[in-house]
């Protein structure tokens, strides 16, 4: 359209464009100059600003800003990029991100820096926490904090403003003072931008006291009367992490017909497969060996020849599942997490291994992600880690089974009619019963002893 523009204004004659809507440019001499015509070419480009091009009016060539304006407009749109804050002049808010699909809400751990502390781009400056992961708030913008705006313990949701900061800085100066100052009460010296805060904090507070996030509570908060103070005692307020442990296991103990069934295994053919070749294996595949990948490879053998076991009841259906999810149970500081190996019938020892170490790692720096937590159609719980010798573990909603490894120690067996030592491991699988019947379970369990016991089972698929 522009370039039919250039070309009638050049002209300078009478013409009717853009028919259908009846507008029509004034006769006269051309009084467009060639640096507006390069500047129409050039923003041409860009559709931002082709409403101010377009707007025409009688007596005028084109009704609109001075074009320097609008190019300005332009550039200082571009700069607006970060996606959780919001920029006014010097001061840029922080903001919580999205925390997941399926969670509305968490709650503010802690900050990780203070009024007056300089901080870089996407450097963390708070941790949210929520009823599955911890989430860092990273800054949008290299400057000083000038306040912070919620008070760790407060319920957020996305969007929530939880801190400003300064791009100048000079700005240490005016938050000297907020430096010394209580952590609570840090919202409440304003020496700079006092006017929109207030508007800020006041849907902050309101979010923070909703009793819509509590819903989730009460599975794990029974109705008894608190116990009166004593000495010596004190009262912690359980971590969102927890509450949803509690929520989940409880949920799988009056939803399930549970039942566990033992069985023993030898270790001794699997630990010499793993000393044997463990320098060879870390040379070419750069990581250890060890026996957690054994007991995933000798699940996957036992699921695939019981199916049964990676179904799940939904509603009056059972829905069998083709791929092979392993949940892997770890217990971190803060919490147990439950990552997930996804399709670990399709990797090899070494794959699963290097899958192991890195889910373990982001366990225990809190950085899992809600993706890689979810989905598993089957848990595997090491206790034998922290020395439990038997346990009967508890089903991971909504799968329908978990198998618990426990400690290996030596003891005196019978084989070929001698009595020897050797180091043995309880195995215990915890089924839901109104899926999966005893022999199946039985079935099921006996695999994995036989493949642990001979390796040579996996590598033959027998």
């Amino acid at each position: 359209m522009f370039g039919v523009v250039r070309r009638r204004v050049a002209s300078g004659g009478t013409s009717s464009l853009l028919g259908q809507s009846g507008l029509k440019f004034r006769s006269g001499p051309a009084r467009v100059s060639s640096i507006l015509e390069k500047e129409i070419a050039i923003s041409s480009g860009g559709c931002g600003n082709i409403r101010n091009f377009c707007h025409i009016t009688p007596g005028r060539w084109i009704n609109s800003k001075p074009i320097s304006d609008i190019f300005h407009q332009e550039a200082s749109f571009q700069t607006w990029k970060r996606s959780f804050s919001s920029d006014s002049g010097d001061n840029v808010d922080v903001v919580v991100p999205p925390l997941a699909e399926s969670i509305e809400d968490g709650t503010l751990a802690k900050f990780l820096k203070r009024p007056g502390d300089r901080v870089n781009v996407d450097e963390p400056i708070a941790q949210i926490e929520t009823d599955k992961v911890t989430i860092d708030v990273t800054s949008p913008e290299s400057g000083v904090i000038l306040k912070l705006l919620a008070n760790e313990g407060d319920t957020v949701e996305p969007g929530n403003k939880i801190a400003i900061i300064s791009r100048s800085a000079d700005a240490t100066t005016h938050v000297a003072p907020s430096e010394n100052a209580p952590e609570k009460p840090a919202p409440k010296p304003t020496p700079k931008a006092s006017e929109p805060e207030p508007e800020k904090k006041t849907p902050k507070v309101e979010t923070t006291t909703t009793e819509k996030p509590k819903a989730p509570t009460p599975p794990s908060a029974p109705s008894e009367p608190q116990l009166p103070p004593k000495d010596r005692e004190r009262r912690v307020l359980m971590t969102r992490l927890r509450k949803r442990v509690a929520a989940r296991l409880k949920g799988a103990q009056n939803t399930y017909a549970m039942l566990t069934t033992f069985n023993e295994v030898d270790m001794t053919n699997l630990m010499k497969l793993r000393a044997d070749h463990k320098d060879a294996f870390v040379e070419k595949h750069g990581v250890k060996l060890g026996l957690m990948s054994g007991f995933i490879k000798a699940a996957v053998s036992a699921l695939q020849y019981q199916p049964i076991v990676n179904a799940v009841i939904d509603g009056d259906d059972i829905i069998y599942r083709d791929y092979i999810d392993i949940s892997i149970a770890v217990g971190t500081p803060k919490g147990l997490v439950v990552p997930v190996i996804r399709n670990a019938d399709t990797m090899n020892f070494a794959d699963i291994e290097k899958q192991i170490n890195t889910l373990a790692k982001k366990a225990n720096d809190g950085t899992l992600s809600i993706d890689e937590m979810t989905g598993g159609t089957f848990t595997i719980s090491n206790g034998g880690v922290y020395g439990s010798l038997l346990s009967t573990p508890i089903i991971n909603p909504p799968q329908s089974a978990i198998v618990g490894m426990h400690s290996i120690v030596s003891r005196p067996m019978v084989v070929g009619g001698v009595v020897v030592p050797r180091p043995m491991m309880y195995l215990a699988l915890t089924y839901d019963h109104r899926i999966i019947d005893g022999r199946e379970a039985v079935f099921f369990l006996r695999r994995i002893k036989d493949s642990v016991e001979d390796p040579r089972r996996l590598l033959l698929d027998l």
